[in-house]
């Protein structure tokens, strides 16, 4: 029951931080308050949160690690996560990460943390979390169905991300005078900040479900902007992508992917030219171990064995011709940051 432990503080630790996040930005604690709770229910479902420690939850709360922020996660027993509430001052403190960890289905910080504490006790390494967060653009898109269908209606959230930095232009704390009118997700920006950063250099860039687009987003706006940057993370980097199988730029030909046997939501989401590099048996688009009838993936130990196949298997070429079609949501998203920034 430790899980529900752990919920009930991160919900404990919300309640109370909910004044300052009011006197911060009134709109956005009203409009999104409930959802943000609810999602950190959601990474019960699908994230190992017994993972998480007790001590760390405070620093949980969505009001210290909102969309955007970068959590340090050692391996169990190795020390105490750290926040960092933007990718610069992750870069100036703690650059050295063996692995870069995006979760996606909850959206929360709690979800991100468990996710990568899992990676990290598989690489025995500290893993930089990216938080993808939740915003009026990602309501807007679930009720949409974007978030089932993300691998082809994820384009619309990026339709909505002018009304989130209109939102954070009512906010003390967050400047989004230099973003107010850019389309493309905080989370994705973050994670195009570390990577193109010489200070962080991760051998392993893993992700969960949604956070696999994120990080495909990412990688082809660097293949798109900055071809030699893109062509360094391919050679540093190898990709494991849990849960969903999606599209990457020619250049990363080191991926793997991870899929339950029984994951239709993840095959849902999925390209279907891509075959599962490692299937795990009964399993469903939960990681959380605990799952019940045994259907969640062990993250900690299958990410292992798909490191190992990287020692003995060449993963399979990707077709470029489908990518074209099949990845256009990721290419649309990269020429419309290319074209806002220009």
């Amino acid at each position: 029951m430790k899980s529900l432990s752990v919920i009930t503080n991160v919900q404990i630790e919300r309640a109370a931080a909910f004044p300052v996040k009011f006197a911060d930005n009134p709109v956005r604690a009203i409009s999104l308050d409930t959802i943000q709770r609810r999602n950190a229910i959601l990474d019960a479902v699908f994230y190992d949160v017994d993972a998480v420690t007790e001590e760390e939850t405070p620093d949980l709360a969505f009001w210290l690690a909102r969309e955007g922020a970068v959590i340090l996660v050692p391996p169990t027993g190795s020390g105490r996560l750290k926040v960092f509430l933007s990718a610069e001052d992750f870069l100036k403190e703690a650059s050295r990460a063996a692995a870069l960890a995006i979760a996606g289905v909850g959206s929360s910080a709690l979800g991100a943390a468990a996710f990568a504490r899992n990676v990290a006790d598989a690489i025995d390494g500290p893993v930089a979390a990216v938080v993808s967060g939740y915003g009026i653009a990602d309501v807007l898109t679930e009720a949409l169905g974007g978030f089932f269908w993300f691998g082809a209606l994820n384009s619309v959230r990026h339709a909505f991300e002018p009304l989130d930095a209109i939102t954070k232009m009512f906010s003390r704390s967050e400047n989004a005078k230099n973003d107010s009118w850019t389309r493309t997700s905080k989370d994705t920006e973050t994670v195009i900040a570390l990577l193109q950063d010489k200070r962080f250099s991760p051998g392993l860039l893993v992700g969960h479900s949604k956070g696999n687009l994120v990080l495909s987003e990412a990688l082809y706006a660097l293949a798109k902007e900055q071809p030699r940057v893109a062509q360094l993370v391919s050679t540093q980097s190898r990709i494991v992508t849990i849960s969903a199988k999606i599209g990457m730029p020619s250049v990363f030909n080191n991926v793997i992917d991870v899929m339950g046997e029984w994951d239709w939501f993840g095959a849902l989401n999925s390209r279907p030219d891509i075959r599962a590099d490692l299937v795990v048996p009964h399993a469903w688009h939960s990681t959380n171990p605990h799952f019940p009838m045994g259907m969640g993936i062990d993250v900690t130990r299958y990410l292992s064995d798909a490191m190992t196949m990287f020692e003995t298997e060449t993963p399979p070429a990707r077709t470029a011709r489908l990518s074209l079609v099949l990845d256009a949501p990721q290419r649309a998203a990269a020429a419309i940051r290319q074209n806002s920034s220009a």
